[in-house]
């Protein structure tokens, strides 16, 4: 395929610092024009399987760079692990990413909700949308919805790149009362089933 069949390198200038063992598998330029907190458009395609909320857009240029180990985004420092990735949908033009916030943290497990979407427009996307997709899906181990006293939330397993082990969340819906006593003992309680249902049998 000559030139054509080669993987584009990241630039130097603008090329994160990558940690020791972590490969690049895609990167695209961000381009102007770039929206923020715009709900996705019909006929987006969507990994994560919750909802985006409204949030901080990047259309100032700078790089996405996806590795083995998660997505780097303009204008941040560290990059951002596949599990702590909430959803990502891609609509053709623009990717918006939204990562998950951390709320509580409880005994086994993490209370999350929607950080601020970011939304990039992409004008080479390349193989980017496909590797964001292809590493959020394999990050996710379980997943459930459970109802709960007032309200329901989604309980989650995610491998985490580079360790051993599940990380579980818990991500309340709306209007749930998510402090409340009965509500965080049958989160407690539906955790730990979930939690002895997918541990390894003994050999």
């Amino acid at each position: 395929m000559g030139l054509f069949g080669r993987k584009r390198k990241v630039p130097s200038a603008v090329r994160p610092p990558l940690a020791a063992g972590e490969r690049v598998l895609a990167w695209a330029a961000t381009g102007n024009g770039g929206s923020s907190g715009a709900p996705p458009a019909e006929g987006t395609s969507a990994v994560g399987g919750e909802s985006a909320g409204a949030g901080d857009g990047a259309a100032g240029g700078g790089v996405l760079v996806a590795t083995n180990l998660g997505l780097w985004l303009p204008g941040r420092r560290e990059r951002l692990g596949w599990h702590d990735i909430v959803k990502a949908v891609w609509s053709g033009r623009e990717l918006t990413v939204t990562p998950a916030a951390t709320v509580a943290e409880r005994d086994g497990y993490l209370v999350v909700a929607d950080g601020p979407a970011e939304t990039y427009l992409l004008l080479d996307p390349g193989d980017l949308p496909h590797q964001v997709r292809a590493r959020v899906t394999r990050s996710v181990a379980y997943t459930q919805q459970h109802p709960v006293p007032g309200g329901s939330g989604r309980i989650a397993a995610r491998r985490v790149a580079g360790a051993d082990g599940l990380t579980w969340t818990v991500r309340y819906d709306p209007g749930t009362p998510v402090d409340a006593d009965e509500v965080r003992a049958e989160t407690d309680q539906l955790v730990a089933a979930a939690r002895a249902a997918t541990a390894p049998a003994d050999l």
